[in-house]
């Protein structure tokens, strides 16, 4: 028996409300599991903007320019 079943098996044994109770989990672990697939966010959302960000910056640059003068 595979641990489908054995899950079905038990679910099945359940009151209505708490067989409720155990899906709405199992939504939410796989919600959780979509959820952290990628270790990195897309940024290809920022592509359109056609900025370039390498991960690094310098502060003083940063605070230095016409724009804030």
């Amino acid at each position: 028996m595979t641990i489908a079943e054995r899950i079905f098996a038990e679910v099945r044994s359940l009151p209505e409300r708490q067989a409720r109770a155990v899906l709405a989990f199992v939504s939410s672990l796989k919600a959780r599991r979509s959820d952290s697939g990628s270790s990195r966010p897309d940024m290809s959302v920022f592509d359109q903007f056609g900025a370039v960000y390498d991960g690094s910056f310098n502060r003083d640059e940063l605070y230095d320019r016409k724009v804030l003068r």
